[in-house]
């Protein structure tokens, strides 16, 4: 009987190797999984701060940076023109108070009721186009 309980000790320490190899390897998936997560959060993190120095220095870059601020700037204004582009093919403009897209000829919005011929910046308007309407004259 000794060979079955030397057979049934070793199928019992393979079954626990086993089950150790599995606990270690589902560990380590979730450590990388955490480890990943945490890059990803770094790396928007730095975004945001990178976003942030942009912002606040845009206008008096030092002279290191003025080359790659210069390259942002018109990435943004490529990004802006494209998506004007995509608003002129829909027939849309977007409110300028809310975002929400409404049809060219209206001259309120439909959301949020802001006049559509104003340029609203943080809040204050910056520029309105004025309507002109023509004299009226009679004819005899």
């Amino acid at each position: 009987m000794s060979t079955w309980e030397d057979l049934k000790g070793s199928l019992y320490a393979a079954g626990r190797d086993m089950s150790q190899k599995a606990k270690e390897v589902s560990e380590i998936a979730k450590l990388k999984m955490d480890i990943h997560a945490k890059e990803d959060f770094v790396e928007k993190q730095y975004a945001i701060l990178g976003k942030a120095y942009y912002e606040e220095n845009k206008d008096n870059a030092n002279e290191k940076d003025v080359e790659q601020f210069r390259v942002i700037t018109e990435a943004i204004e490529e990004i802006y023109r494209m998506k004007q582009q995509v608003l002129d093919i829909q027939g849309v403009i977007q409110c300028p108070n809310c975002g929400k897209k409404v049809p060219q000829d209206n001259c309120f919005c439909s959301a949020c009721g802001a006049k559509l011929d104003e340029i609203i910046v943080d809040g204050t308007v910056v520029s309105e186009e004025v309507v002109e309407e023509p004299e009226y004259t009679e004819e005899l």
